[in-house]
């Protein structure tokens, strides 16, 4: 089924709100399940446990700042 130029648009206009939705999802969801879970946060790699606590890994750099706000994907 081909998409419209308008509904892949759409699509693409909602990458990052989608991309967001499904990272938190995983997120959650690894942790309802008793994993742990890695994340970044003020230039630390931290395990985060289902039950709360945090384990700090190691430093790390800092991120960098992205401008872009958006992307196209060209059709082939």
């Amino acid at each position: 089924m081909a998409l419209s130029e308008k509904e892949l648009e759409y699509l693409e206009n909602h990458i990052p709100e989608l991309a967001e939705y499904a990272t938190k999802e995983a997120y959650w969801r690894a942790l309802a399940m008793g994993s742990s879970v890695l994340v970044a946060s003020n230039g630390f790699l931290i395990e985060v446990f289902p039950d709360g606590t945090q384990k700090i890994i190691k430093e790390i750099a800092k991120p960098t700042e992205i401008t872009q706000k958006h992307f196209s994907i060209r059709k082939p």
